[in-house]
C-alpha cells in the first residue's frame, strides 16, 4: 500500500516542457559563470588576467584586461610566428658571439655552430633559450624581424603591443591580456603545429660536434590533460607571466596572467574553477 500513496502524487506532477527545461539549463549556468567570475576576482593574485571562451567568442573572466604589463618570455610565441612566417625552417644559420649575447645562453650553442631555423624555435618556445630566439632574428636583415613582430601585431589586432626584442628580455616588451588573447587565437588558427612543440616534454637537439643536449619545458601545465599549448614568462619586474589554450570538452580557453606573484596557484584556480562551473551541464 505504501508504494501507491508514493508512486500516485507524482502523476500530478506537471511535466516541463523541453523548452522550459532548456530555459533552466541557461538560467543555471548563467549563475555558474558570474560564480566562475566571482572566485576569480576574488582569489587571483594576478594584477591582470583574462579567461576568454574561443569557442564561444565570450570573456568568462577578466581584469585590468587594457592594462599595458610586460610580458617576459610571451614575447617568444610572437618571435616564433615570424619565424615561420619568414624563414625557411630547414635553412641553418651559422653561430656568432652576437646571438649568444642575451642572458640564459643554452649550452647548445656554441660560435661557429650550423643550427637549423626549426631547431632554434624548438628551442625557444620549449625551454624559452634566449640566445635561440636572438639567432633567429640574424636570418633576416638586421631590424627586419622586430619590425615584422609589431607589424604583425597590428595586423590581428593588438592595438596596445609593442615588441623591442625577440627574446623578451628587455621591458620595454609590454601588451595587454586582451592583445595577448588575440595572438593566441591566431596562433590556433594559423599555426596550431607551434602548439604542439610547446607540449613536448623535453626536446633534443645535436649539436655541431655529435653532442647531445637536452632542453627541458618550462611550462608547468604542459602536462595536464587539457593542455593545448602556450607561453610562461618571467622578469623581475614584469613578475610571472602566462599564456596558453586549454580545451574542455568543446570548448576552448584562452588564459593569460600577467603580472603574477603566484602564477601557478593562480592558474591552478583557474583551470579548477573552469571545470567546476563553465561546463555546461
Amino acid at each position: 500500500m505504501l508504494k501507491y500513496l508514493v508512486i500516485i502524487p507524482l502523476l500530478f506532477v506537471p511535466l516541463l516542457s523541453e523548452a522550459r527545461l532548456e530555459s533552466l539549463r541557461e538560467e543555471i549556468n548563467s549563475v555558474r559563470a558570474s560564480l566562475f567570475d566571482i572566485y576569480l576576482q576574488r582569489d587571483l593574485c594576478a594584477e591582470s588576467y583574462i579567461v576568454f571562451n574561443i569557442s564561444q567568442k565570450k570573456t568568462a573572466s577578466s581584469k585590468n584586461v587594457s592594462e599595458k604589463q610586460i610580458i617576459a618570455s610571451i614575447t617568444k610565441l610572437m618571435s616564433a610566428v615570424i619565424a615561420k612566417e619568414n624563414i625557411d625552417m630547414q635553412e641553418k644559420i651559422t653561430i656568432t658571439p652576437p646571438m649568444l649575447a642575451p642572458y640564459g645562453h643554452s649550452p647548445a650553442l656554441f660560435s661557429g655552430s650550423k643550427v637549423k631555423a626549426r631547431d632554434l624555435v624548438k628551442a625557444s618556445l620549449i625551454q624559452s633559450t634566449n640566445d635561440a630566439a636572438e639567432a633567429l632574428t640574424y636570418f633576416l636583415e638586421k631590424g627586419k624581424f622586430v619590425a615584422l613582430m609589431n607589424k604583425k601585431a597590428t595586423e590581428i589586432g593588438m592595438k596596445n603591443t609593442f615588441f623591442y626584442d625577440a627574446h623578451g628580455l628587455s621591458i620595454k616588451n609590454k601588451s595587454t591580456a586582451h592583445d595577448i588573447v588575440k595572438l593566441l587565437f591566431y596562433i590556433y588558427k594559423k599555426h596550431p603545429h607551434m602548439l604542439e612543440i610547446t607540449k613536448k616534454e623535453d626536446f633534443y637537439m645535436h649539436d655541431y660536434r655529435g653532442a647531445v643536449f637536452k632542453f627541458k619545458n618550462l611550462n608547468n601545465f604542459h602536462e595536464h590533460s587539457h593542455f593545448l599549448g602556450g607561453k610562461t614568462g618571467y622578469l623581475p619586474e614584469a613578475k610571472q607571466t602566462f599564456a596558453s589554450l586549454f580545451a574542455f570538452q568543446e570548448n576552448v580557453f584562452a588564459v593569460v596572467v600577467l603580472c603574477s606573484e603566484k602564477r601557478k596557484e593562480d592558474i591552478d584556480i583557474i583551470l579548477q574553477n573552469i571545470e567546476k562551473y563553465l561546463l555546461p551541464i
